[in-house]
């Protein structure tokens, strides 16, 4: 095969080609340092059921941990938007208003994946994570007491800073520990974590009924889920990669 190709237009035309190959190319190294470049067959696809056998318990606690983590932030999110109209009239505004705390919430998602992204980087996947979850878990309640407009929004800012630094940590912590031929199967797994906070939220609208002062119920329906996920990462060890790549 043809040696790896060097710069962006190079490297671009050399991807597009191989897009239309099965094999795949292979820079190979010798035990003298010497590269060279092989066409590997594809190998084929693996039952999804021997895939997650090969997770020991351990590896399952981290990948619980970790969507749980994940579907307490989709929860909290979607908790907000499913619930427009009751809020609005709870908070005598308009539900333009509503979704501008929407969009500070994801507008400020991104400062907090940012932030707690490079915090994981310096001190670890684990207590970053366990931080988060906590004080996500504060603000939950605190959306109960909220009495103003204001106050709501103040709140929901704050949300979506701690919302942002879910994820990151979350997938570190759920794939890190899995092993490598697993990981695309479980990331699959773990992104429907949203999904499923999505529906957890919804029922939980269904639950508390359409009463104007329901949206207090729902919007505090699950702070220990934070909270548990919080609690649990305390007891598990630092992810060793993370302790390796410090070496």
């Amino acid at each position: 095969a043809d040696p790896v190709a060097k710069g962006v237009l190079a490297t671009a035309r050399q991807a597009w080609g191989d897009l239309w190959k099965w094999d795949q190319r292979v820079e190979v190294v010798n035990q003298y340092g010497e590269k060279r470049t092989e066409w590997h067959t594809t190998p084929p696809l693996k039952n999804p059921v021997s895939l997650m056998a090969q997770l020991s318990a351990k590896d399952w606690l981290f990948f619980i941990v970790g969507f749980s983590a994940w579907t307490a932030d989709a929860f909290d999110f979607h908790a907000l938007s499913i619930q427009t109209v009751k809020l609005a009239k709870y908070y005598n505004t308009s539900k333009t208003d509503i979704t501008t705390a929407i969009t500070l919430t994801l507008l400020l998602r991104s400062v907090g994946a940012a932030f707690f992204g490079l915090a994981g980087d310096k001190y670890g996947r684990k207590w970053p994570m366990v931080v988060n979850m906590i004080v996500l878990g504060v603000l939950q309640i605190a959306t109960i007491y909220c009495r103003t407009f204001n106050e709501f929004l103040a709140v929901r800012s704050l949300f979506g800073l701690f919302m942002g630094g879910v994820y990151g940590n979350a997938i570190a912590m759920a794939l890190e520990n899995s092993p490598v031929d697993a990981r695309g199967l479980m990331s699959g797994i773990l992104q429907q974590g949203y999904s499923f906070g999505y529906v957890c939220a919804a029922c939980a609208n269904l639950g508390v009924g359409g009463g104007v002062e329901s949206c207090r119920r729902c919007s505090g329906s699950r702070p220990e889920s934070p909270s548990s996920s919080a609690s649990c990462a305390c007891f598990f060890p630092e992810s060793q990669q993370f302790i390796e790549a410090r070496k």
